[in-house]
């Protein structure tokens, strides 16, 4: 309870606030847990009976060698990410007062969704809420209106988005495993406005939030960030919340509403 008042104390004292977050901040949303190869076959049975780990079925090979796997896993989980919400705990964030940014390694768009703006977002891995050519054709993204029908039973897509240009198989814009045609313009944006926020901020701190050492994308931003403006981080994790200046060994929903009594 101790660190819950110094984080509390601390973000009191903020003038500029950084949220970086990982899956596990969806997790009380509801999302799929994949922490280790049973939590993504407990989501995706069938990848167990193919023996596909969640880095081998993320894999952009998928789209070339059987589209209809690699639609059935992103279409399923577009749909997921419509159909959730987000839980109270984004809420709390939106509503600090402080001028904000977020960092997250997540493609559900779930903090555009709580409503936070879409020009203080970085989404690294990008988003499954928007399209680009397989191939690519081109640097072109466009947003995923798309509906992904699937046979369950068997786990394939039963259609597939197509790209506009040029008519192939069209994939999520998100950086998968093994990826060299990630369309990276949309993400070169978000960090270009990252850094000119980041030149202007003053009194920041860190919360971060969910974000493991397995993909150490969010938590290595986190320490960068903190060790270039001598700010203050606050790690809100159940299982690895060492290294952090405070450690909160919670799941986010639970951390944050005990943040907020004291606020």
């Amino acid at each position: 309870m101790e660190n819950i008042r110094k984080a509390a104390e601390a973000i009191k004292k903020a003038s500029h606030i950084l949220i970086t977050a990982g899956a596990g901040i969806g997790v009380d949303s509801g999302l799929p847990d994949f922490r280790g190869r049973d939590g993504f076959w407990r989501a995706y049975p069938v990848a167990k009976k193919l023996g596909l780990s969640f880095e081998a079925l993320a894999n952009p090979k998928w789209f070339e060698i059987n589209p209809g796997l690699a639609w059935a896993f992103y279409g399923h989980r577009l749909k997921i990410y419509r159909e959730t919400t987000p839980h109270g705990g984004f809420n709390i964030l939106l509503n600090l007062p402080q001028d904000k940014f977020v960092f997250t390694s997540n493609v559900d768009g779930h903090f555009q969704k709580a409503g936070f703006s879409e020009l203080k977002i970085v989404e690294i891995h990008g988003s499954i809420h928007y399209l680009q050519c397989t191939k690519p054709c081109s640097g072109d993204i466009w947003e995923n209106r798309e509906n992904i029908e699937i046979d369950e039973k068997k786990f394939k897509a039963l259609n597939f988005p197509k790209c506009k240009n040029c008519g192939i198989i069209a994939r999520p814009n998100i950086l998968m495993f093994s990826d060299f045609r990630f369309v990276d313009k949309r993400v070169k944006l978000q960090l270009a406005r990252f850094e000119y926020w980041l030149q202007r901020v003053d009194n920041l701190v860190i919360i971060e939030i969910g974000a493991g050492t397995a993909v150490p994308t969010v938590r290595n931003m986190s320490e960068r960030i903190r060790n270039s403006f001598g700010s203050t981080l606050i790690r809100i994790n159940p299982l690895e919340s060492f290294g952090a200046d405070i450690q909160i060994k919670l799941g986010a929903y639970e951390a944050l509403k005990e943040i907020q009594k004291y606020l």
